[in-house]
């Protein structure tokens, strides 16, 4: 009898049903969420800011979730509303949206349960890990079973509501129309106007402000932020005490020294290897060069003659680590000299212009700095990165079409990528200063093709690609050599990640092992440093070398400073970072996680241990500091008095 009002079936959009629906289940997961984790953790008043706050989060990314549905409503026409067939779409519509939220719902429990918090970064992350995530929730959960009761429930949901609800045939008049259009405008922009993430950190509980947010929202923010906040999901130190054991290492960065003034030092002593200051630097990023890869390294493959060559009469770099495993990574490094912070690389995040990178520091001496790329420097945000650090930017829309003898997805062949770079690089040298040129490979990626009948071997493989990579490295010397600048230029090349880092741990030493030379026939001597070196430190060793002081400006330091035992590098993924030092690897991961493994120096293999406190100390308080100061703006640039 108390139904009997509805006999008739009361009218509903289908947008309405939907926001329903979606605010329902969104609610109960709140509910779920904060039984899960225990009412007692939270005071009452948390409690009601957890609910309130949360609603407000909810309708925000409703906001967003609604404008497809408002626009499908303004736009049918009057004669499929009236058709059965019709009626039948919108329940199967509402039955896929509802399912797609009551997955997301089950999917956000499973996620609480494993990190306590709401989609954040790590899920942006599993996006790029589908093979081992989707592995390990397969073997973790009964997902045919779950999903089977996910439908089950939501077609039961469903089928009661449609007993006394129908989806309303309205909207027809024009004026509805443009209303649903004007609410499918204005519904995201006050939502982006005036709700942000930071807005659901409302307490100085944790597990409140978690439980306020709305994970599709966090998701998306983390997706735009590129973020992982370092001191919310790692183990942290007084930072205080980070300072102090960085102080202790001699990381003098401006940052650490209040009031500290930046100056430059031309008397810097030369290292030994080095005949005289160069003038002019040339500082090759190779795609995915592994160590494994070079003849120099103990290849016998034959596949790096040219690079062997270059090798033996110049600086090897023996054990040199790259920090991640995407050119990214090794641009962040390689540029700002800086230990890799979770999430994306720096080179990807907002506000990341005007900082301590080697060709900011450069271009301020007087330098031309260059960063010139075979592919579109869009890809991977590297035009914006280096355009905002003061770099002039070429890529493969600078390269006259006469001038490329090949490309492919990536980019234009490596040998025409040099031969462009050269002709820059000698207009530069023109002007009478100095230059940097920071270059950028794209040929030793996938599909790895390039020009016929320049080596031995087809197209199509990653050794045939390592190949030609090696026979353009030795056109680019070649062609350099006929200019009256290269008598003044060093050249550096270094791998931006290795070609793989599949390993038995997380982080597998070896496959962060990466080839790295410098040469210069006029200006550096054959040499070898058989000590573990950080790709972070090649930055402030190019600026020692052009004789100014570069502890101000990076957490990296000269490799000839360095003692010959001992000395750390770091590793990462986009979650894991690792810091090798003494044979040892620590490892931070979220949850405040720590790790310790033994290193065989010989084979790199890793097996666990007994956590060093010390060493465990050290890699919190680099890594620690690092994101803190990225996050503050401590990387920004400081001029010269």
């Amino acid at each position: 009898m108390a139904l009997t009002f509805l006999d008739r079936k009361t009218r509903i959009s289908l947008v309405g049903l939907l926001a329903f629906f979606t605010i329902v289940l969104w609610t109960v997961l709140r509910i779920v969420l904060w039984f899960s984790t225990g009412p007692s953790q939270l005071t009452f008043n948390q409690t009601l800011g957890v609910f309130a706050v949360g609603f407000i989060f909810d309708l925000a990314t409703l906001a967003f979730l609604v404008v497809p549905f408002l626009l499908i409503a303004a736009v049918v026409p009057d004669s499929w509303r009236e058709a059965k067939w019709y009626l039948v779409i919108r329940w199967l519509l509402a039955f896929v949206v509802v399912y797609a939220i009551g997955f997301g719902v089950v999917s956000e429990v499973v996620f609480w349960n494993e990190f306590t918090t709401r989609f954040n970064f790590i899920a942006v992350d599993y996006l790029v890990y589908t093979h081992e995530v989707i592995g390990n929730i397969v073997e973790s959960y009964p997902i045919a079973l779950l999903l089977s009761l996910i439908a089950v429930v939501v077609v039961f949901i469903l089928w009661m509501f449609s007993r006394y609800f129908i989806i309303d045939r309205a909207y027809r008049a024009k004026s509805n129309r443009f209303f649903l259009v004007g609410l499918a405008l204005v519904f995201p922009l006050v939502s982006a106007k005036f709700i942000n993430l930071d807005q659901s950190h409302f307490s100085s509980n944790n597990y409140a402000n978690e439980l306020a947010g709305n994970g599709l929202y966090g998701f998306a923010a983390a997706f735009r932020r590129n973020d992982l906040s370092y001191e919310k999901f790692y183990a942290t130190l007084d930072q205080s005490q980070a300072d102090e054991i960085l102080k202790n290492l001699a990381v003098e960065r401006v940052s650490l020294k209040p009031n500290a003034q930046v100056t430059t030092n031309p008397d810097l002593a030369l290292p030994e290897p080095f005949i005289k200051r160069p003038k002019n630097i040339v500082l090759v990023s190779v795609e995915s060069l592994s160590a494994h890869f070079v003849g120099a390294y103990g290849s016998s493959e034959g596949l790096t003659p040219e690079i062997d060559k270059l090798a033996k009469n110049g600086v090897q770099l023996d054990r040199l680590f790259a920090t991640g495993t995407r050119t990214v990574r090794g641009l962040e490094a390689l540029s700002l000299g800086t230990p890799p912070i979770p999430g994306q690389a720096i080179v990807h995040r907002p506000n990341n212009d005007q900082l301590d990178t080697l060709g900011m520091v450069l271009r301020n001496k007087g330098f031309n700095t260059y960063f010139i790329y075979g592919g579109y420097g869009y890809f991977d945000n590297m035009n914006a990165y280096f355009k905002g650090n003061l770099h002039e930017v070429k890529d493969r829309t600078d390269f006259a079409k006469e001038s490329i003898a090949g490309e492919n997805i990536w980019g234009v062949a490596d040998e025409s990528l040099f031969g462009n770079a050269v002709d820059w690089m000698d207009q530069s040298a023109g002007t009478g200063k100095p230059f940097f040129a920071h270059i950028m490979t794209t040929s030793n990626h996938r599909p790895y093709t390039f020009p016929e009948g320049r080596i031995d071997m087809p197209s199509g493989s990653r050794d045939a690609a390592v190949k030609y990579t090696d026979y353009s490295i030795g056109q680019l010397i070649s062609k350099a050599q006929t200019k009256p600048w290269f008598k003044d230029t060093l050249f550096v090349i270094v791998a931006d990640h290795c070609a793989s880092v599949a390993g038995k741990t997380q982080l597998p030493v070896a496959g962060y092992h990466i080839a790295g030379f410098m040469y210069g026939p006029d200006v550096v001597k054959p040499h070898r440093v058989g000590y573990n070196i950080s790709q972070i430190d090649i930055a402030p060793t190019l600026l020692q070398i052009t004789g100014t002081d570069p502890a101000p400006y990076f957490f990296g330091e000269p490799i000839w400073q360095q003692k010959p035992v001992g000395n750390r590098v770091f590793i990462s993924n986009y979650q894991e970072l690792g810091y090798y030092k003494n044979n040892d690897l620590i490892v931070l991961s979220p949850k405040q996680k720590v790790q310790a493994f033994k290193v065989d120096p010989a084979t790199l293999e890793s097996t666990p241990t007994v956590v060093n406190e010390t060493l465990k100390n050290e890699a919190i308080a680099y890594y620690q500091t690092a994101a803190k100061a990225f996050k503050n703006g401590e990387l920004k640039f400081k001029k010269t008095p």
